[in-house]
Parts: structure tokens; sequence; C-alpha cells
């Protein structure tokens, strides 16, 4: 069983699945903190967390917190990531990790000055089937890598009130699935793109209501991921080599791969639980606190510079940058 303490800012839907987690990992929720005291003592309750905070500025301030869960919009991430380092506690939080590669690289230097770690509970860093899928293809089992396709349809009901369509909450498809499609795309690229280029349609509101971004690297590797917020599409990766090419459905928390040969044969690739996404970041972020850094860090600032980019070439700014 793990000696750390942690505490959760945020209690919603992800946070009552991290709870769960914990749980079963044989973990300690010490803490949960919301803007509703009432909101936090019930949840505390219901799992098992031994103090309820009404304000998150007290809760930080506990010295029996080692480590804080934030599972708030990621509009708020900056800012609880930030005040959460300041008082000494190391961060695991949700996706995405922020809304700007500025706010993340300022996180990644406190963090660094602190000796603290932070990562981002992005299931494709930590997921079983993605380490084993990355030593295949770092093996040339699939040839040389040349191209991997991504895209994610996630319809959302007509709604300019949702968060999700939201410009005051960093709303649009980009920070809300993008960021999987674009952490499944970099997880396998050997080095950060340099060229990217991009297209999108802005929602009325004026957030990413659906795009495509085109991306390479020195290494002439490339990558196409497709988005959309307002119609249905398959949530599937390609990784494509010059012998064959690896489909994950379902992948962002995908525990099945399948490789197709050039000759025709096919094989099979099974491996962890999608049940235990997040169990398996969890345990990834105590053996980054054991280590005293983050494995993961680096792809999460690299995928964020990509956002980033992307958002500059549309012209799309949200009223707290």
């Amino acid at each position: 069983m793990s000696k750390i303490k942690w505490a959760i800012i945020g209690p919603g839907g992800i946070a009552q699945e991290f709870s769960e987690a914990l749980k079963k990992c044989g973990g300690t929720l010490y803490a949960v903190g919301s803007r509703s005291l009432d909101k936090a003592q019930l949840f505390a309750e219901q799992y098992g967390a031994a103090k309820a905070y009404g304000d998150y500025a007290e809760m930080l301030q506990d010295p029996e917190i080692d480590t804080v869960y934030v599972s708030t919009p990621h509009s708020n991430h900056y800012e609880y990531i930030i005040e959460s380092l300041k008082h000494g506690k190391h961060v695991l939080a949700e996706k995405a990790i922020t809304v700007s590669i500025a706010q993340l690289r300022e996180i990644a230097a406190l963090a660094e000055e602190k000796g603290l770690v932070v990562a981002e509970a992005m299931t494709i860093y930590h997921m079983p089937l993605y380490d084993k899928l990355r030593q295949i293809v770092d093996s040339g089992k699939i040839g040389p890598l040349k191209m991997i396709q991504v895209s994610f349809g996630s319809h959302k009901e007509y709604d300019v009130n949702n968060r999700f369509f939201s410009k005051d909450l960093a709303g649009g498809a980009l920070l809300d699935i993008g960021t999987y499609a674009l952490s499944f795309a970099r997880f396998f690229l050997s080095a950060q793109p340099q060229e990217v280029l991009t297209t999108f349609k802005p929602f009325e509101t004026g957030v990413d209501e659906q795009s495509g971004i085109i991306l390479k690297n020195d290494a002439d590797e490339m990558a196409v991921v497709s988005l959309t917020m307002r119609a249905k599409m398959p949530k599937r990766g390609v990784v494509a080599g010059e012998n064959g090419f690896i489909t994950v459905d379902n992948f962002p928390r995908a525990s099945k791969a399948v490789i197709q040969y050039l000759d025709g044969t096919s094989e099979t690739i099974e491996t962890g639980n999608t049940d235990e996404a997040l169990q398996y970041e969890i345990k990834g972020m105590e053996q980054f606190i054991a280590a005293g850094r983050s494995g993961t860090l680096q792809l999460s600032l690299d995928v964020m510079e990509i956002m980033s980019n992307v958002r500059g070439q549309w012209g799309v700014v949200y009223p707290f940058e």
C-alpha cells in the first residue's frame, strides 16, 4: 500500500472514477476540496477521505497532503497546479493539462525548482499496450515509421451554453478530444514535428468545432489528425511503417491492437485492461514520485506546443490568456 496521501481539487465525475481507482490501488484519499463545502463533505463521506474543504487555498495549506489530483475543467488547471506546487505538493492533472504552452512551461520550471513532480493524467502514456507497441515500432518490426493517422469525433449536442463550446472555459474540440489524438501521434513520432499545417471550422461561439492537422518532423515522419465535436467518428489510431501498420481502435484506453503485414498476415497484441486505465495513471504517478521526476512531462510539453501552434494559426484566443 502506498504511503502517499492524495487530495482532490474538483470532485466531479472523473474524480469519482479516480477515487474508485485509488481505492483499488490501495491508495489513500486524504482530502477533498471544492468551492462548496457541502459537496466536498458529501464526496469525502462517500469515498472515505479524512478531510473536506470548501476552499482550495485552505486545503493546499494542509501539510499532510503529498499529491494533488486536479480534475476541474482545464481552464482552471494552471492556477491550481501553480498553487499546489507553491505549497510543496506533487500534481497529477487531468487533460488537457493546461491551455497553452506558456502556462505549461511555467509549471515545468516551477516543479523543477521545487523538486516536485507534475504529470498529465493522459491514459495513452500509462496503458501497458502503448509500452508494448512502442517497443514493436522501435524494433523495426513494421519497418521505418512513415505515417500516423488519428481520428476522433465526439458528437456533442447543440448547446451554445455548454462548456464544450464556451470560449470563456477554453472550449472546443482541440483541448477536449484533440489532446488525446495529438498525444497518440506524438507518442509514436520519433521527434517533435517541425512543420504544422492546419485548418478548422469554428463553432458560432468562436471555438473550434472541427479541424484537420498535419504534422511532419525532421525524420520525414508524418501524422494526419481529424477532429470534430458535432459528428461521431471512430476513435482510431493507425501507425504505418514500410512493412505493415498497427491499428488501435478506441485508442484512449486501449488494451488491444492489430498489426497487418504486407504479406497479408496479421497479429493481435493484447495487454492491460481498459477498466484499469486510471489505476495505471496512479501507479505511474507513484513511480514518478519515487524516481523524483515525471517520465511523461516532456510529451505533454510537446503536445501543448503543437496545440498552441495550431490555435495560433486559427487565431483562436481565450479571454483569460
